[in-house]
């Protein structure tokens, strides 16, 4: 489908990433207690499955941040090809928002990652004519889904609710003011409750 999609795990407390996120902790203080839903927790259930399917279904190309492509701040001044090791899950052309221009890194099993400095507007354009009608995942993080939310270009968001207080660290809807969605599925296991939202009929 063509839709733009976007699946976050979220605290109750409305954070997707703890604080102190560095190289070593990428995801912050216990910004790992999100994700147990599919990384491998032992109470996972048929629900955290249907939900990692949602997850990772194929897209056509990806919009991300820099912050979540990896830790180097300022100029690229070290050799960094993101997170995921030579061959990154996406499988796809990767739109990467930074200030500091760089040529594409091409990843084995289909990933480039490319790097946009015009912006949000400019890196989903570029996202939609890449993925010719396969669709678009706002990947993250937290910035690069509010400036999505706030243009109004998701169609599908996807959450994923654990039951975690963070108390601090990256929210998700700070500065975002309407939320045009109404919830079309929800799941539910002991580790997380998935609901899929889908942008409501501007008529």
């Amino acid at each position: 489908m063509s839709d733009t999609t976007c699946h976050m795990s979220i605290s109750l407390d409305g954070f997707v990433a703890g604080s102190e996120q560095s190289r070593e902790n990428p995801l912050g203080k216990r910004g790992q207690e999100l994700h147990g839903w599919h990384i491998g927790d032992p109470r996972a259930t048929e629900a955290d499955k249907t939900a990692d399917s949602w997850l990772m279904r194929p897209r056509g190309a990806y919009v991300m941040g820099r912050n979540m492509f990896g830790p180097i701040r300022g100029q690229w001044n070290e050799t960094w090809e993101g997170w995921w090791g030579p061959e990154p899950p996406y499988h796809a052309p990767v739109f990467v928002l930074t200030r500091y221009a760089h040529e594409p890194i091409k990843m084995e099993g289909g990933t480039t990652f490319h790097f946009v400095t015009e912006g949000f507007d400019a890196a989903y354009a570029r996202a939609l004519e890449a993925a010719d009608g396969r669709g678009v995942d706002i990947a993250g993080g937290a910035s690069t889904v509010r400036q999505a939310l706030n243009a109004g270009v998701i169609d599908e968001l996807t959450l994923d609710i654990a039951p975690v207080l963070l108390g601090s660290g990256e929210r998700l809807f700070d500065g975002v003011e309407t939320f045009g969605f109404e919830p079309i599925e929800v799941l539910h296991s002991p580790l997380a409750t998935h609901i899929r939202y889908r942008k409501r009929d501007a008529g």
